[in-house]
Order: C-alpha cells, then structure tokens, then sequence
C-alpha cells in the first residue's frame, strides 16, 4: 500500500523540492500551501501526481482536512525570513507559532505516524563556539529564531506528552533552485548569482566576513526522507548541513569564477538579528539518521547557477 506524506508549504523552494523527492521514493504526497511565498510554478512539472489544498497551516479546519489518512507530515509550512521576522513579529509568529501547533494538534489527532518538523540553525544564536552541536543552550536573536524554536518545544512536548514521533531538522542555510532571488528577503546565494549574471554589484550586509554553513537542498530532502522512518530520531533535534563554512566574501568570490565575472562588492551596514558565524557539528545525523551531506558547495552553486540561467 503506497504512503501517503503531507508536504505543508509543498510550493516553496524546500517544499517542492521534497515534494519531487518523495515521489521518486514512491510515496503518494499531498500538498498544504496557501501561496503566500511559495509558487505555483514550483510544482507545475507535477500537478498531476499531487494532491493540492490551497489553506493556511494556522486554520485548523483546513488542517485537520489535509493530515487525514497521511502517515507522515513534513511540515515546511513557514514565514521564512529573519528580517521579515523582525518588521512582523506578530504576523510571523501566527504562522511559524501557533500555525506549527496547529500541525501538531492536527497530526495527533488525525493519527499520523510522525511528523517531521523544518527547524532553523537561528536558534543558536550569535554564540561564539563553533560548531553549533544540539547539546548548546538556544539563543535566539530574532523573532523568527525564537518562533522556529518554540516549534521545536512544541515538537518534543508533542513527543513526550502523546506519543507522536516528531523529529525537528535544524537547517543550515539550505541553497538551490527555485530559490527565489527577487524578494526584499532573498537569500545570499541567489542574490549574489543573480548580480553576477546581470553584472551588477552585489550587496553585502556588514563586511563580508560572516561565515555560513551552506546546504545544498538536495541534502536538505535526503535528511528529510531519511527522518521519515530512522527509528532512533523521534524527540531529537538534528543539525542539517553541509558541514563546512564559508564567508560571504568568499561566497561572492566562489560566484565571480563559477560565472566569469568581477562585478563589485557593495557593504552596507549589518542586519539586525543576523549571526556572526555558523557552522554544523554533523555527529547526531550521522548517528541518528545516517546523514552526510552529498553535494559539494562549488557543485551545489554551479548548479544554482545554471538554473537562474535557464529559460
């Protein structure tokens, strides 16, 4: 009998990407988005082989409707972005917040198996030891850290309380096609391809040399799948990474010869709630998950690369 996975927020950029490897694994996927961020385009290539429920994640009627008969969710479902976070912190937690509970609440009660959760490496915070192991004291520095944070409580409270097995994967800065480069909150990586493509200058927050761990989001689903079913992972958070860092300047540097351009650097001034460094320890997905990260950064930007190429 084939599984059935909800993907919530299944058109964004992780979303559909997990949404297309859950398909190749055999699984038969439903799909919760109410397309505020995420794109119809993302799935277009596989409308034909998904459930859509276009909704809210924080509307528990249309919750409860999209988690009945699904085995496992993987709740992507989010406002995705420090600095919006920061301008609007209410609006931001109604989603990331109370619209995680009402997953959880709804998982439970429909009787999904278990429900794999999208954490965020922001709620290590600003801390000086590196790596970031599971083991370190949260501290979140933004709205948005804090909100994904609570949905990790909420996830092991949800474990310890009723019994649903829920796994929260820490993303580190997840990479990759469809990630969309025009928004006011675009990723690093994507605005820095787009500039050099387009031989403009590329804007850097501070002075370039804040270091991040980036994840091809290729890795981010193999975590993901591999989460589904490791009978060890319920009630844990689990870094997701690459497992190496790189600073901003290098990042643009990397660009400028993937490209073969030499546009200029742009500094402004630092943004508010940002990290300073960040950097996976990978012990615990290895152990609990079997994870090692599989594609290369230089392979994982070329490859960014030549989608924004594309027509």
């Amino acid at each position: 009998m084939t599984r059935l996975a909800l993907v919530t927020g299944g058109a964004g950029f992780v979303g559909s990407h997990l949404v297309d490897g859950l398909l190749a694994a055999g699984w038969a996927v439903r799909v919760l988005d109410d397309f505020s961020s995420g794109r119809e385009s993302n799935l277009a290539h596989v409308l034909s082989r998904i459930e859509l429920i276009r909704g809210d994640i924080a509307d528990a009627a249309t919750t409860a409707r999209a988690v009945e008969g699904v085995e496992v969710v993987f709740h992507e479902g989010a406002v995705p972005s420090v600095p919006r976070s920061v301008a609007e912190p209410v609006r931001t937690n109604r989603v990331n917040v109370d619209g995680t509970l009402n997953v959880l609440e709804c998982a439970r009660q429909a009787g999904a198996r278990r429900v794999v959760f999208a954490a965020s490496s922001s709620a290590y915070g600003d801390t000086e030891v590196l790596p970031k192991i599971e083991t370190m004291a949260p501290n979140p520095r933004s709205p948005y850290a804090l909100q994904k944070y609570a949905g990790e409580v909420y996830c092991r409270l949800y474990h310890e309380l009723y019994g649903l097995e829920t796994v929260a994967l820490r993303y580190f800065n997840i990479f990759g096609p469809r990630q969309d480069p025009a928004s006011e909150y675009a990723a690093v990586v994507p605005r820095f391809a787009t500039a050099c493509l387009r031989g403009e200058p590329a804007r850097i927050h501070g002075d370039g040399e804040q270091s991040r761990d980036f994840t091809f989001v290729a890795d981010a689903v193999h975590a993901n799948l591999l989460a589904a079913d490791a009978p060890q992972a319920p009630g844990h958070v689990i870094n997701v990474a690459g497992g190496r860092r790189i600073s901003l300047n290098e990042l643009l540097a990397t660009l400028q010869k993937i490209t073969g351009t030499n546009v200029a650097a742009v500094h402004g001034p630092a943004r508010v709630g940002d990290v300073r460094h960040s950097l996976a320890d990978l012990g615990r997905a290895k152990s609990l998950l079997g994870f090692e990260p599989a594609i290369s950064l230089e392979d994982g930007l070329r490859r960014t690369v030549a989608s924004l190429e594309a027509p």
